[in-house]
């Protein structure tokens, strides 16, 4: 019998644009079934302007975020509706595209995790019981990428 495995999650905020893939935070870790939106809401509290002069690229795992925050402005993907017997529910080929160009604004973000992930420590089975020095590791991880991309 194989061994439970449990998964952590970080929010990680990073710049966007070409060459620009540096990690301005990373938060501390948190179970993996929590949800994406939660984090954030603990992390940046809505009380203040966090992103208030800022463009903010988001995945699906943030619907919400512009009712609570407020911002420059918001690129949230569209999402298909739930499905309804008889009806056609798929996506307009404009949002099709417009989803597509997020997409695509958001890959520098990908490439910073991707980075991180260049240290193995990170992805492979890690037996340390202490969060805070796991905390600590992530944090030295991503420092190390913005060390080595500047």
């Amino acid at each position: 019998m194989a061994k439970k495995k449990h998964t952590r999650k970080s929010l990680i905020l990073t710049s966007r644009g070409s060459g620009r893939r540096k990690i301005h935070y990373m938060s501390k870790l948190y179970r993996g079934k929590e949800h994406d939106y939660s984090i954030l809401k603990q992390e940046f509290p809505s009380n203040r302007a966090w992103f208030s002069d800022k463009k903010v690229l988001l995945d699906l795992g943030f619907q919400g975020f512009d009712d609570l925050y407020e911002t420059l402005e918001v690129w949230l993907p569209h999402k298909r509706k739930r499905v309804k017997k008889g009806l056609d529910n798929s996506l307009s080929e404009q949002q099709k595209q417009e989803n597509k160009a997020q997409a695509q604004a958001r890959i520098g973000v990908e490439h910073s995790i991707g980075g991180l992930k260049r240290f193995r420590i990170i992805y492979n089975q890690i037996r340390m019981k202490h969060q805070y020095d796991m905390d600590m590791i992530l944090g030295i991880c991503a420092g190390l990428w913005n060390f080595l991309i500047c």
